[in-house]
């Protein structure tokens, strides 16, 4: 059973490290996104760059990541218990470092908030909507994505443990909370300068006129 929970960890980790930002955005506008805007993967860039639906897109790729490894061994590995709960954790753990440090990308990789939903939805379903109406409550009032993704990263171990979930989640729960915080260091730094970038300025459009420049964004 050791060898099946060891593949499912490597899986998850590979498949995750699919950059689908990335990809789509190739597809999509023959731009490379990671010289566009704030240079990230994820939806939020995406959806700045290249209009709302694309970034959509992403998310759901992104959160498929996580959701789908951590589902699938939960479905097929083991009988529910500490063990079961541990094995998921570092399965969800194994995906977000997939998507932070990708092998593909030589081990840079986006800030993992969309894998985590993935993996949260996976793992514990009703605390993570939570934390996702914490995360939209907070972008609401504040327009920032980053501070939404921070505060609903680090409500999750304690909704998780609130909602009695088994000690190895709500302790992968923090692990995953630590790793999306030391990917948003310079957001962070912006914050606290008040020069962070808000969810979307008044009249902003998707750059997709740009898409055939090979100049990074301002």
């Amino acid at each position: 059973m050791l060898s099946y929970w060891i593949a499912f960890f490597l899986a998850a980790y590979l498949f995750a490290a699919i950059p689908w930002g990335k990809v789509i955005a190739h597809k999509v506008a023959d731009i490379d996104i990671t010289e566009r805007g704030s240079g990230n993967i994820g939806a939020t860039n995406v959806s700045r760059e290249l209009g709302l639906k694309w970034g959509l897109l992403t998310l759901v790729m992104d959160s498929l990541k996580g959701f789908l490894p951590v589902f699938l061994a939960g479905q097929y590995l083991g009988e529910p218990g500490i063990v079961h709960a541990l094995g998921l954790s570092a399965i969800g753990v194994a995906a977000l470092l997939g998507h932070q440090f990708s092998l593909y990308r030589k081990f840079t990789g986006g800030k993992g908030v969309a894998t985590a939903l993935g993996i949260y939805l996976a793992i514990a379903p009703v605390p993570c909507l939570l934390a996702v109406l914490l995360f939209v409550s907070v972008v609401y009032k504040w327009e920032y994505v980053s501070l939404g993704s921070l505060a609903s990263a680090f409500s999750m171990p304690v909704l998780a443990a609130l909602f009695g979930k088994p000690w190895p989640i709500a302790i992968g729960a923090l692990v995953m909370a630590i790793l999306i915080f030391l990917k948003h260091r310079a957001n962070i730094h912006r914050l606290a300068r008040g020069q962070e970038h808000a969810w979307r300025k008044k009249g902003s459009q998707p750059n997709l006129s740009r898409s055939r420049s090979n100049s990074p964004s301002e």
